[in-house]
């Protein structure tokens, strides 16, 4: 999973989710495309990535409506052009996340 310049624009949530606090997202991923750790917004983290496969995916929190602790667990959503893609992410963040420990 890499950052891209590709536009997110069209990416939905197919029900794909996992858990993980932002400190382990920073590792894998690295610094969010936005972010607003306040709880005034739908959304205080988000990562705009591509898959290995090149499809564009969003990692963000949903409706926390607080400011987060960095090492805290929470459920991050997976939006993508298509279930396919959100699925990808899913296996590829997993694994990275495995191997963070």
């Amino acid at each position: 999973m890499k950052y891209t310049t590709k536009s997110e624009e069209g990416t939905s949530f197919y029900g794909d989710a996992f858990r993980a606090s932002v400190s382990d997202l920073r590792k894998i991923l690295g610094l969010p495309k936005f972010e607003n750790n306040n709880g005034e917004e739908k959304t205080n983290f988000d990562w705009v990535m591509e898959t290995e496969l090149g499809e564009v995916i969003t990692i963000y929190d949903w409706k926390e409506y607080r400011a987060l602790d960095e090492d805290e667990l929470i459920d991050w959503h997976i939006g993508g052009k298509n279930e396919m893609a959100t699925s990808q992410a899913l296996d590829e963040i997993a694994g990275a996340l495995n191997e963070l420990g």
